[in-house]
């Protein structure tokens, strides 16, 4: 079988089972005069969706908890149930009406790409759950095969992902899907191997024995009787491992800080090494919501985040969001390709108080608790946007202002950008697809989005030759910074920082130990000059 995109390391063995169907409508549409009461049970459908997704974020925490309450939200948004309503009125049947309503919004999505691109899962998950509850059919989801196994599936939405045991799902394989989806993500948090892309995997039939390797990629059938001797090699390979403790420093004892990409306080809870929060993703806290939170609100979030630190530092993400990633209390206009539209720093355009806001409310909780925070804010192209960001930052009474590279122009300009900030941090998510001209989500175009890609090493590495020039710190707070294997190239090319997930910190601290400062120079400059 060709091996996918491996994106969450580990190897294990077992039986494979797919993802529950998606209802199926019946050839037949049913009769029904009363559009009233069909009305009524589609508004009824779309709401028990949306109870349940929230009720599924409630019980989880950080990213898994963040996406599903963005889930729940496109199920609740009144636009949709008008337009389930209004086909309805033209004679289509509850089931039907949101079949197809789902299916006009979701290709609206998928044209835009980027960001909105990847919530054409959550479009299908809604679909599948609100089908089944109109048709009484089982509801479509993660089997319970009654012993620990390999899920597989063409993609899973967020609700799949986010409710996933360890202790039963052995690792994930997806037939669709790119290293920066959300299964990468939440696998990665979770510590299962995963892989993405893979063709041929629905192939396989239930209770197919697989080996499924995360760091390659492999994805091969196995004999039943070699399960137990692959899971039992994976056990010694990984208990044979040095176990690294402390700060992340080469052989040689050059710092590389190892830090957390979180999204709420209970994200701080896994690794008590890490150096601190590289990555604090801010957006959560204004999801699900049809007016902005109160200064106030936001103050007591980021206290509590601040306080969970424990003396440890904090980087801010200001609020990343706009036309390809909508909040309704912004109330900006549609954009005809928002994913290069108002987002990021640039919706300070046009809402100004938005920022202005939230930095009052960050410096408000770093006095009240004595953290040391720095605030960033994304989808920066300009020296003058970084100026004007730094400037307003310190107006707002903090001191350490940084911008994010995303966007080739902005690693081009590093070192103009660095006469004016602190620091930079590298999304490598967003700076990997603006670069390639490459989806995220396109599993046809995953290759692109490689991070071993010569043409965003070299951005890379330009950005921390800026940093070593002036004398200021520069990481990567992207996907591939929870990557192993490039670590030592990240250490190699001049990177000071590197920010991931807590599951993803031990490999990625045990990868940097085994080689010198020489080592990893060698393996960026080999990097850099690959085909």
């Amino acid at each position: 079988m060709p091996a996918g995109i491996g994106v969450s390391p580990g190897r294990t063995a077992g039986p494979l089972y797919r993802k529950a169907p998606p209802p199926t409508l019946p050839e037949e549409l049913p009769a029904s005069t009363d559009l009233g009461g069909e009305v009524a049970r589609a508004s009824g459908a779309l709401r028990f969706v949306a109870d349940t997704l929230a009720g599924l974020a409630a019980a989880a925490t950080g990213t898994a908890a963040g996406v599903l309450d963005a889930a729940s939200a496109m199920a609740a948004d009144p636009t949709l149930a008008e337009g389930v309503a209004e086909r309805i009125r033209q004679g289509r049947p509850a089931a039907w009406a949101v079949t197809e309503e789902l299916a006009e919004q979701r290709a609206r999505l998928a044209a835009v790409g980027g960001y909105l691109a990847e919530r054409v899962t959550d479009l299908d998950d809604i679909r599948d759950r609100a089908v089944a509850h109109l048709l009484g059919a089982p509801m479509p989801g993660v089997p319970d095969p009654g012993e620990p196994f390999v899920l597989v599936a063409e993609d899973l939405a967020p609700a799949d992902t986010a409710g996933l045991d360890p202790a039963t799902v052995l690792a994930v394989v997806t037939a669709r899907g790119g290293p920066t989806s959300h299964t990468a993500i939440l696998a990665r948090a979770l510590g299962l191997p995963a892989v993405v892309a893979c063709p041929g995997i629905l192939d396989l039939a239930d209770g197919s024995t697989v080996l499924v390797d995360g760091d390659t990629g492999a994805v091969e059938p196995v004999p039943a009787g070699a399960v137990a001797g692959i899971r039992a090699a994976a056990r010694r390979s990984k208990a044979g491992q040095p176990r690294h403790t402390g700060p992340g420093r080469t052989a040689d004892g050059h710092p590389v800080r190892l830090l957390l990409n979180i999204g709420s306080a209970a994200d701080l809870d896994g690794d008590p090494d890490a150096e601190g929060v590289g990555l604090f993703r801010t957006e959560f806290l204004f999801l699900s919501r049809d007016t902005a939170p109160s200064i106030d609100e936001q103050r007591q979030a980021y206290a509590a985040v601040f306080e969970a630190a424990r003396g440890r530092p904090v980087v801010l993400r200001t609020l990343d969001a706009g036309a390809d990633k909508p909040l309704p209390f912004l109330g900006l206009p549609a954009e005809p390709n928002p994913a290069l539209g108002l987002r990021g720093v640039r919706v300070a355009r046009t809402r100004p108080h938005v920022l202005a806001d939230q930095l009052t409310a960050v410096h408000a909780a770093a006095e009240a608790t004595g953290a040391q925070v720095s605030v960033m804010a994304p989808m920066v192209a300009t020296r003058a946007e970084a100026a004007a960001f730094a400037a307003q930052a310190h107006a707002a009474g903090l001191p350490v202002a940084g911008v994010m590279v995303e966007i080739p122009a902005a690693a081009l300009q590093a070192h103009r950008l660095l006469e004016v900030v602190d620091f930079l941090s590298i999304g490598t998510n967003d700076l990997s697809q603006y670069t390639l001209a490459a989806d995220r989500e396109s599993g046809d175009l995953a290759d692109l989005l490689d991070p071993w890609q010569p043409a965003l090493l070299q951005l890379i590495a330009t950005c921390a030759a800026a940093g070593r020039a002036a004398g200021k710190p520069v990481g990567i707070c992207g996907e591939s910074a929870a990557e192993p294997r490039l670590a030592p190239v990240f250490a190699g090319l001049g990177i000071t920082s590197l920010s991931m997930s807590a599951a993803s910190l031990p490999a990625v601290r045990a990868a940097l130990a085994a080689h010198t400062l020489a080592d990893c120079r060698h393996l960026a400059e080999t990097a850099l000059t690959r085909p």
